[in-house]
Formats: structure tokens, sequence, C-alpha cells
């Protein structure tokens, strides 16, 4: 088997409320879907998911391999643009062609992912997000009552303007989980919005009131040294990585002692989070992916012996894609369809969102974040 050819197609997610962090919101709900089709001369197509502008870039890399060497492919695409640098869009379209292998490589097994992936069982424990900055306090409630209902423990929250707030909703969270464990695991994401003394005093008072298991991305994703200071100064583990585009990016990271919890975005790709997963794991280190449409990584995370939980962001799917898995009993039950378990529908697949990717984009970065001490009533921008 070769592949020949890939196709782009694009749909929408309706997450049936406001989404988004301290960074922005999407008041509508509907955020875009980018799908790459990596097709091969046996009719045999490979599903991949997230964005890949950059895809004409790192196909020559692809074109006319066998699928089944994918890690041998995946390290061709990074030597195709090495001089010019693999970050961003690039890393991006290496990973969906990535996803897209690993599809098909199960897919010629006859088997799912994850156990071509050498897990022995299709459950991945997972924790309740939601991208819950935008709702409202009874939305808030409502919306991780729901989790509470399946099963889950533990729970992320948004937040990182408003302290007082940050930790009203921790303490709400903990109790809505606290049906399901004595003892809920809270977990509170500010997306890079603070400085590292910022980190440390908010932190501080956050733990007077609660036990906090993880505070991530507390200041940019780059700063080993503020990364490492906020973990030397209180109980709760720092947890960041979402954003590192490779094993390079992690190394500063890894050599200040910068990480608690090794996390990895699920848009960058399985080979990448494997990668980063094993190297966590030589340090004795736990690791987490970030949640994303349909969970793909969740594969990859139930052959891991480091995975302590993926998050978890919503019960439904983009619309047009068939997932074979179910959102239960506090984690993910993959499916025994062949590869990802996604099936494309393209006679379904929704128009983009009106708006989507205007100049700043949803998730624009406020214009101080990081440059205060205190948060002041100010308007952002």
């Amino acid at each position: 088997m070769k592949v020949t050819g890939y196709r782009s197609l694009v749909t929408t997610h309706d997450w049936g409320r406001p989404v988004g962090d301290v960074n922005g919101i999407v008041q509508s709900g509907v955020t875009e879907v980018p799908i790459l089709l990596l097709e091969t001369d046996s009719g045999l197509t490979g599903v991949g998911l997230g964005q890949h502008t950059d895809i004409a870039r790192v196909f020559p890399a692809v074109e006319g391999k066998d699928p089944r060497s994918v890690t041998a492919i995946y390290d061709a695409m990074l030597s195709q643009v090495f001089k010019s640098g693999h970050a961003g869009a690039t890393f991006g379209a290496i990973a969906a062609v990535d996803m897209a292998l690993w599809d098909l490589k199960a897919k010629m097994a006859g088997e799912p992912l994850w156990r071509t992936l050498g897990a022995a069982d299709s459950f991945v424990p997972g924790y309740a997000s939601g991208l819950c900055y935008g709702l409202s306090d009874s939305e808030f409630s409502s919306h991780y009552q729901s989790w509470a209902d399946r099963g889950f423990s533990s729970a992320k929250i948004k937040g990182g303007s408003d302290l007082g707030r940050d930790i009203e909703r921790l303490l709400t969270a903990r109790e809505i989980m606290a049906a399901n464990s004595p003892r809920p695991a809270m977990m509170l994401d500010v997306n890079e919005s603070w400085n590292a003394k910022q980190a440390i005093r908010h932190l501080h008072e956050i733990e007077e009131k609660l036990d906090l298991t993880w505070i991530e991305e507390p200041v940019r994703r780059w700063d080993a040294e503020g990364l490492a200071r906020v973990s030397a100064s209180g109980r709760a583990a720092v947890a960041s990585g979402e954003n590192l585009t490779g094993l390079d990016q992690y190394a500063p990271l890894f050599a200040a002692g910068a990480l608690d919890v090794v996390q990895a975005g699920s848009v960058w790709g399985i080979t990448h989070f494997m990668r980063v997963a094993m190297a966590a794991l030589s340090r004795n280190l736990p690791v987490s992916p970030v949640g994303f449409d349909a969970n793909p990584i969740a594969h990859a995370a139930a052959a891991l012996p480091n995975m302590i939980g993926i998050e978890v962001q919503d019960f439904g799917w983009p619309t047009g894609l068939n997932v074979d898995q179910r959102i239960e009993n506090g984690g993910i039950m993959l499916g025994e369809a062949p590869g990802l378990g996604i099936e494309v529908d393209e006679s379904a697949l929704a128009a983009p969102a009106d708006g989507w990717g205007v100049t700043g984009g949803p998730h624009r970065r406020a214009r101080q974040a990081g440059l205060q001490l205190a948060v002041l009533n100010r308007k952002q921008s």
C-alpha cells in the first residue's frame, strides 16, 4: 500500500454553550474542525484531525510511502522542513498526517489503534473540563453536574483574571465532584495569563482554601525558570506543555525541573505525544494529554504506563463525524472499530462558523496578560 494523495475538508463542532478561556470566548459555541483525508492506492483512507494549512510543504515526504512506516515518515516530515522550522502551522500539518497514518496502520491490521499500540484495556481515565470560562455561575454548576452524572471525580476549570471567582468555582466544582469521591482532584488552568510572582501569590491564596492538584500554564510556556519557581513555591503540581512542538522545546523545561505534570497537545499528533510521554517516563513524571475533538490521542494514552488522565471537554462530536467511543464512568471507553474509530460522512459536514479565523481570532491574548502583580479592574483589549 502507498499514500497517493490527500483531501482537506472542514466541519464544525457545536458545543451548545460558550467555550473559551481567559484569552477569549467563542460565544456562539461553534468552532471549526479541519479534517485531513489521506488516500492510498488500496482504497483505504486515513483520517486526521486538526489544522493543516501547511500540508503541501510536508506532503512530499509522505507521497508514495507505505503508511505502516509511520514513525519513519514522521521523522522524514521533520527533516523535510528543518531549514525553516517545524513549529506552528507546519507542526499542525505534520500532526494531521501522523494521525491519518496511524489510522491507516491500524485499519490495515483490522483493529482499533489502541490495540495496535499495545494497550490491554480500551478504557482511558479522564478528568472533566469544558472550556468553561464564559459560563454563568448557574451554567457552570449545571455543566459540571453533567460530568459528575457520568462518573467523573476530578475537574479542571478555566480562570486567570479574577482570583475570587476562580476560588469560588473550584469550591463549587469540588462539592459537585464529591458525589463520586471523598477527595476530588481539582485543577486550575490560567492559560499563561500570570507572571511568576503573581502565580506564587495567587497559588498561596488558593491553597489556603482547598487542596489544588495542579496549576496549569501559570506562566508562559517557554519560561522554564518561572515554571520551576512556581512549582517550588507551593504544594500543587505545575502542569504545562500543550503548546510545545517537539522534544527540543521540552528540553529546557526538563533541565530546569519546571514540570510536575507533562502535558502534550492532542493537536500535535500521536507520535509526538508518545515521544513526550517516554521522555517524561524517563524522569519519573506523569503525562496528561489535553482535550481535542473526538479524542484521537486517547488511543495512545491507553497504551502508556505514566498517563494519569486525559482531558475530556464534551460529550458530543463534530458534525458529520461518527466516533466509536463512549464518555462514561469517569473516562473514555474506546470502541472496536478499526483505526481511530472516526468515520467521516461528507454529506453531513457543516460549513465553518461565521467569523471563525478573523484577525485576532477567538483566543487573542489580553494586552497586559502576565504583566501585573494584582488583577486590576480595567478594560481588556
